[in-house]
């Protein structure tokens, strides 16, 4: 049996992993057979959302694929702004939804970040071959807003971070974010330490 994923409500005293079970304290799900960690957390605002973005930034590296999906307005070009200032890329992360995608070359050594919204993209990777995600991939980290059903068939081994916020009429700013690492890439990879 799976102890449940590491959970952090960013602002507590120390910064460190709430409390809510005793197994939880610490570490995210790792399962070896399947090849997944996770990690949950509760944002309470857009600092904190692009603070989560730099802490993230640093377990990327070149040919990483990050899949982001959560509702209009969610925090998903937020956590990407995050993602830019953490890989140290040129450029105002902005939401490349009209553009589609939009690189950011990298201002030192790192990789540069390719940032695609496939928010008006319909069908799958057959739609999206003209971006030439496929020949980026490699070089740089790949994050892609309404990925899901979209961009799967680039690599096994993706992140996949989903990000609930209350909908309606409503200034919450409160979201509750779940970092999924899929396949081997990931399998060893500590993402506890995103609550850092």
């Amino acid at each position: 049996m799976e102890a449940p994923a590491a959970r952090y409500v960013p602002g507590e005293p120390g910064g460190v992993p709430s409390s809510s079970s005793a197994s939880s304290a610490s570490s995210p799900v790792a399962s070896p057979a399947s090849s997944v960690t996770s990690f949950e957390a509760v944002v309470q605002s857009p600092e904190q959302m692009l603070e989560l973005g730099r802490r993230l930034a640093k377990l990327l590296r070149p040919g990483d694929l990050v899949m982001l999906n959560g509702e209009l307005g969610a925090g998903k070009t937020t956590l990407t702004r995050g993602l830019g200032e953490g890989l140290g890329v040129r450029g105002a992360v902005t939401s490349p939804t009209f553009v589609i995608a939009r690189v950011h070359p990298s201002l030192g050594e790192g990789p540069p970040l390719v940032h695609v919204d496939a928010y008006r993209l319909g069908g799958g990777l057959d739609e999206m071959e003209d971006l030439d995600l496929d020949v980026s991939l490699p070089d740089s980290v790949i994050v892609v807003e309404w990925g899901e059903g979209k961009v799967e068939e680039l690599t096994d081994d993706r992140l996949h971070v989903v990000i609930h916020r209350a909908v309606g009429d409503t200034t919450d700013e409160v979201r509750q974010v779940t970092v999924t690492g899929l396949g081997e890439r990931w399998a060893s990879v500590e993402l506890g330490v995103l609550s850092a």
